[in-house]
């Protein structure tokens, strides 16, 4: 079973890699997806993961230090996981404050892997809700499933970085600093999406002195040479997509992602 934060890595190797986010992730919750339509059930999945590593024995040792860490929690009635996760839903029993000091501690602990997944299962609605509050991506975003699956990446990170801090609304701060970054993400895509677009209007050629000209210059003769033409084809000598793909050799499709890729990260 390939563990959440591996699911999370390789999605974002594909978004850099395609252009387009295309996360294949493990979820919970049907029922948070009213408000959007998925070719991938991101959240399902992610459920049905973890009904199977928050029961594991690694799961039942990792409540156990975590017990004996913050004595003071009452975890002792629990058996594994999933039971901290289900004690964490709002009819799980536990006052507010008694789930914020559990979260608290959740995040003190998160450099344990199996804790990890535990705070971002816990989280898991909340996502799903700051997805909503920035409408799924929608106008820049095909799938919306693509926005979430994006969520639960940057909030995996998040988690990292975050990880041995003590606050004491761990959860409402840690989904505010998710909403950052998925709108600065959200802005990243939307200029991407600007870029292609003037490729494909197969605008002008642009003047041979240029910052972008620089940037191109210095990819010659490295490992994005290719790329780094075909670019300057492109915008430079206003070839279209089609003209610069046959000369390539390659398909006009796969030909516009692997531009798209370079131009984010190494043009934008």
């Amino acid at each position: 079973m390939m563990c959440v934060e591996r699911g999370i890595v390789t999605g974002m190797e594909k978004v850099h890699r395609s252009g387009a986010p295309r996360f294949v992730g493990h979820c919970v919750a049907g029922r948070l997806l009213v408000a959007m339509t998925s070719q991938t059930d991101v959240l399902g999945m992610m459920r049905r993961e973890w009904q199977h590593v928050g029961r594991t024995v690694r799961a039942r040792q990792a409540l156990e230090r975590l017990r004996c860490r913050h004595p003071a929690l009452d975890l002792a009635p629990m058996v594994d996981l999933c039971d901290v996760v289900t004690t964490l839903e709002a009819r799980g029993g536990r006052t507010v404050l008694e789930r914020a000091a559990i979260v608290r501690a959740l995040l003190e602990e998160a450099g344990d892997p199996e804790i990890h997944r535990t705070l971002l299962q816990t989280l898991i609605p909340g996502i799903v809700s700051v997805c909503r509050q920035l409408r799924f991506g929608d106008g820049i975003i095909t799938e919306p499933s693509d926005t979430v699956a994006m969520a639960l990446g940057l909030a995996s990170e998040l988690l990292v970085d975050w990880s041995g801090q003590s606050r004491q609304y761990a959860a409402p701060d840690i989904l505010s600093a998710l909403r950052g970054r998925l709108r600065r993400w959200l802005l990243k895509e939307k200029l991407a999406l600007r870029s292609v677009s003037s490729f494909e209007r197969g605008d002008e050629p642009a003047t041979e002195s240029s910052p972008l000209l620089t940037r191109l210059t210095s990819f010659r003769g490295g490992q994005y040479d290719r790329l780094a033409r075909l670019t300057y084809a492109r915008v430079f000598e206003g070839l279209s997509l089609r003209e610069v793909a046959a000369g390539d050799h390659s398909a006009p499709g796969s030909l516009q992602k692997e531009l798209q890729h370079f131009a984010i990260n190494f043009l934008i």
